[in-house]
């Protein structure tokens, strides 16, 4: 849980999106700080993903203001948020299956120090991309398998994969839509471990269904409802909520 002195690196101010008649997200606030883990539960549109994609910058606001790291994004473009220090990974995996990990790794650092005027230098032979690359993986745990072609990784290490690209372009914001999704246990708790991990230096919004998963790291839980916050706090906090319970939570029982 944050406290007074925590940084405030995104800020979404009463963030609307509408399709004609349709309100997908209705003026929602959201405030994520470094050192926690802001997870964003509901039922399948509730507006999870529409959200991300907000504030991330694929999808334009009807209305509202989105601020990542006390500057206003509202109008920027998701490229240029990703430059500013905002990372996000997918609901499906967005990697190149047919090189390998270290070079999806690499070619996601490489997104973040560009060097048009070294154009006559072959890619490969770039200091920091591979440096940074082996740091992430070794970092992730993916040091053992950089040299295997990524389309045969697990599904784990697939989505493992997902979240180093993420960081090598050195965000310090992370949005991530369902991680978990499709992993076994085991995959799920080494998940839960690093992210964990990533808590110290990121400032993390998790979209996910797992709700053990949730429980077990989230520091703060909002719950959405056909795209509206319904009730924001605890893990405790939460469960103990009766409207949680009739609109979310028992209706996963």
């Amino acid at each position: 849980m944050n406290t007074s002195s925590s940084m405030l690196c995104l800020k979404a101010e009463k963030v609307t999106r509408r399709w004609g008649g349709l309100v997908a997200v209705n003026e929602v606030n959201l405030d994520l700080f470094l050192g926690e883990i802001h997870a964003v539960i509901g039922t399948n549109g509730a507006g999870k993903s529409t959200l991300i994609n907000l504030l991330s910058g694929e999808i334009p606001l009807s209305s509202g203001k989105v601020e990542l790291l006390g500057l206003d994004v509202t109008e920027m473009s998701q490229p240029t948020r990703a430059h500013m220090g905002l990372g996000k990974s997918y609901q499906k995996n967005t990697i190149f299956p047919e090189i390998t990990v270290l070079e999806n790794v690499r070619l996601a650092a490489q997104t973040k120090l560009q060097k048009p005027w070294h154009f006559w230098q072959n890619a490969y032979q770039c200091k920091y991309s591979n440096d940074y690359a082996l740091h992430i993986a070794e970092k992730t745990g993916l040091i053992k398998v950089l040299a295997t072609q990524a389309g045969f990784l697990s599904h784990g290490q697939k989505r493992q994969l997902e979240v180093a690209m993420c960081l090598a372009t050195n965000p310090k914001v992370l949005l991530l839509d369902e991680p978990l999704a499709g992993m076994g246990a085991d995959e799920t708790d080494r998940m839960l471990n690093f992210l964990m991990e990533l808590r110290q230096e990121h400032a993390m919004m998790l979209v996910e269904h797992d709700m053990d998963a949730v429980f077990k790291v989230a520091d703060v839980i909002t719950v959405m409802v056909n795209g509206s916050v319904i009730a924001r706090g605890t893990p405790d906090e939460v469960k103990n909520n009766p409207e949680v319970q009739s609109a979310y939570l028992g209706a996963e029982s």
